[in-house]
């Protein structure tokens, strides 16, 4: 799944999750910016910008799902492992299984990349964040690699922090995880998992 193009089932139909294009990034920061709108019922008005496609580029894979993009993931490698620097949905698309698609893919790709973990970091109250996350078997994780250590502080130097508590999340990469509930996931904005 070095996602040429992988499909997935869900109530919503079938979702297509593969490798971003040029013309796929261009259109990240609408996504992005959409997402982040969720956030604002919650106070939370101040999020960093979304990232130019430029940055996005320069990333170790995004994934998108749709055409035009409905949503993406942003994945890096930090300390052996696959981390998601950020997963963003358009709202307009939110509970049709777009980001579950995408949490499926990020674990296959990260398990053919010879990863055994995939983590995040994510607002531990937001119903779309690490909540979300759980259903999708991510849990909290355990002691931190200096790496993740050193994006949390980074986060906080950003002024994350002060929306919520933020949490570090880890799933294995090996079978026999929970399965992926097609059809139950959430709207999801930004997890600010790591700035996006």
């Amino acid at each position: 799944m070095a996602c040429g193009g992988t499909l997935r089932r869900t109530m919503g139909g079938v979702i297509e999750v593969r490798t971003a294009d040029d013309a796929d990034l261009a259109q990240l920061p609408a996504v992005e910016a959409a997402a982040d709108e969720l956030f604002v019922p919650l106070g939370i008005t101040d999020l960093p910008a979304p990232a130019p496609a430029e940055e996005r580029a320069r990333s170790w894979r995004v994934l998108v799902a749709g055409r035009p993009v409905r949503g993406f993931a942003v994945l890096e490698q930090v300390d052996g492992a696959v981390h998601l620097e950020q997963l963003s949905v358009d709202p307009a698309y939110g509970r049709q299984g777009v980001g579950g698609a995408l949490l499926a893919a990020t674990v296959g790709v990260a398990r053919e990349s010879g990863a055994d973990r995939v983590t995040l970091i994510t607002y531990a109250d937001v119903p779309w964040n690490a909540p979300f996350y759980a259903r999708h078997g991510w849990r909290p994780a355990g002691e931190l690699t200096a790496a993740l250590r050193a994006l949390r502080d980074h986060e906080a130097d950003l002024g994350l922090d002060r929306h919520g508590t933020r949490i570090v999340m880890v799933r294995s990469t090996t079978v026999g995880q929970p399965r992926e509930r097609a059809g139950r996931t959430h709207p999801r904005g930004p997890s600010r998992a790591n700035t996006g």
